[in-house]
């Protein structure tokens, strides 16, 4: 009979195996462990003695799934990893073989500390501007181009000896609100699914994806309510993962942490029916009194036969199967960190000239030029980002390249009125202006507008979505970077000074001025 932490991903506090866990792993081993870089990490040396630590205090029979966040871009889920561009860098290439070298070169990473899982690649179609929790993790808005790096990501990440998983079924382009706060409702019939949502999945199944992530948002053409996430629906599972895409793989929910799945309280009913459903595995959060309810729930399923016995020894048997062929490696964590050439190779081939109606690049430089870069201090969009815990170094990029009298300034991600008009004052003192933005808002807008109006030659940057050009359209010299890491810094400055070509093609739209594939 199937126990309750064979369902569980379970997560933790610290950079060492906490007593409880210890107890946990010898007395009833749980299916895996999700290590996260806030929690658990400090260094590759240390995550690989963790992880050996784990594996070895595990009384089961077969190694444990470790899980790790390594989409690349805006989550890098493993310390001191090699700082890629991301998905949507990826699609501004289109080039399937980098996608699947550089799934590789994560997966080799991954594999030098014991992680043997990743919670990649994204499969969600970036349909919508401004989605709060997908932007650069997609790899574009074209279902077919999704899909074709989709495959290859799959096929990377088994290339480097690391299972994958497809998220965030049935795919959250549409979602107007971040699932980690509510719960978004997508109203897509099933023609929209099968057209736009569903292709990047159905071809990572095929390609052989070991993992599915279902999301948590409703999609009552799926679940039969707006009010039930696909995440908890027996019927979106059973019905349709299990039975209409004949996916056997593994079956895991997103955190269980999430505001989507405590709308009404009822976890413990959600659980159940999701595991009834086929379900296989929790990804349960460090929050103990989260992760016990998940545990009393699948144990209540199991003992009071809501949860079917046939379907419990199927989840098992899956479960088995997977965690059986897994195997341990002696750790190599000086690999870690170790692609800088391929994170720098996608940079450069990414990099997107939208605009440049004023012909301001190349930048002519000379000893007495002077450049006034503007940069916002990096910070976390949504809780699905590291992000802050880069450094901010275009500047430092423009200063390795040029010669001539730089200022740099890091300004807050929503600056105010004072700020905005002590860096218009100092534009006047230069002769051209570098400005990033990410994910523009109404504040950063109105910096780059103020700058415009002032009379400055302004080159505008996107580091992140390139949608930020419709929030200031003044802007004459726009370029699309996807990514604010050094890689794609020096890229941007080396492309902006003439020392290389804007090879990217826009991956998405920029609604009412271009059109996904433009570039110059």
């Amino acid at each position: 009979m199937s126990g309750p932490d064979k369902h569980l991903m379970l997560a933790f506090e610290g950079t060492t195996v906490p007593r409880w866990l210890v107890e946990r792993l010898h007395d009833a081993p749980p299916a895996g462990v999700s290590l996260f870089r806030g929690l658990n990490m400090t260094s590759p040396e240390q995550v690989a003695d963790l992880v050996t630590e784990l594996q070895d205090l595990n009384s089961g029979d077969s190694p444990l799934l470790v899980a790790v966040d390594q989409e690349g871009g805006q989550l890098q889920g493993l310390v001191d990893s090699t700082p890629f561009a991301g998905n949507m860098a990826l699609g501004a290439v289109d080039d399937t073989e980098l996608t699947r070298r550089v799934a590789e070169a994560m997966a080799i990473e991954l594999n030098a500390v014991g992680i043997n899982l990743n919670y990649a690649p994204v499969a969600d179609v970036a349909s919508r501007p401004g989605n709060p929790s997908l932007g650069v993790r997609s790899f574009g808005e074209d279902p077919s181009l999704v899909a074709r790096h989709v495959v290859a990501a799959v096929t990377g990440f088994r290339d480097g000896g690391v299972l994958s998983t497809l998220k965030h079924f049935p795919g959250k382009g549409e979602a107007s609100v971040d699932p980690h706060y509510e719960l978004p409702t997508m109203h897509l019939d099933r023609s929209r699914l099968e057209s736009i949502e569903l292709p990047p999945f159905r071809a990572g199944i095929i390609a052989g994806s070991d993992l599915l992530m279902t999301g948590h948002y409703a999609v009552p053409e799926l679940t039969g309510s707006a009010d039930i996430p696909v995440s908890m629906s027996r019927e979106a599972v059973e019905k349709f993962v299990r039975c209409e895409l004949a996916f056997d793989g593994l079956v895991i929910t997103d955190a269980l942490d999430m505001g989507a799945v405590h709308r009404n309280g009822d976890l413990e009913g959600d659980i159940i029916a999701t595991m009834a459903g086929g379900t296989d595995l929790l990804l349960c959060m460090a929050t103990g009194p989260q992760r016990e309810r998940a545990r009393a729930a699948v144990a209540h399923g199991i003992e009071s036969g809501l949860i079917p016995h046939e379907t419990l020894v199927r989840s098992v048997e899956r479960i088995s199967r997977v965690r059986d062929e897994l195997s341990r490696h002696v750790p190599e964590p000086g690999l870690v960190g170790s692609h800088n050439e391929l994170a720098a190779e996608v940079a450069e081939r990414s990099i997107t000239l939208v605009r440049d109606e004023r012909g301001l690049l190349p930048v002519i430089s000379s000893s007495d030029t002077s450049i006034l870069v503007l940069e916002p201090q990096p910070s976390n969009v949504t809780p699905a980002d590291t992000t802050a815990l880069h450094p901010p170094s275009l500047g430092a990029a423009v200063r390795e390249r040029f010669p001539g009298a730089i200022e740099y300034v890091v300004f807050p991600t929503e600056p105010d009125d004072s700020t905005i008009a002590a860096l218009v004052e100092k534009s006047a003192a230069h002769h051209l202006v570098i400005v990033g933005t990410v994910n523009a808002d109404a504040t950063q807008a109105k910096l780059v507008k103020s700058l415009i109006a002032a009379g400055s030659r302004v080159v505008t940057i996107s580091m992140r979505e390139p949608q930020d050009l419709a929030a200031y359209p003044e802007a004459t010299t726009h370029v699309c970077t996807y990514s604010s890491h050094l890689p794609s810094m020096k890229a941007v400055v080396s492309a902006m000074f003439g020392d290389s070509r804007f090879r990217g093609r826009l991956p998405v739209s920029i609604a009412g001025m271009y059109s996904r594939g433009h570039g110059l």
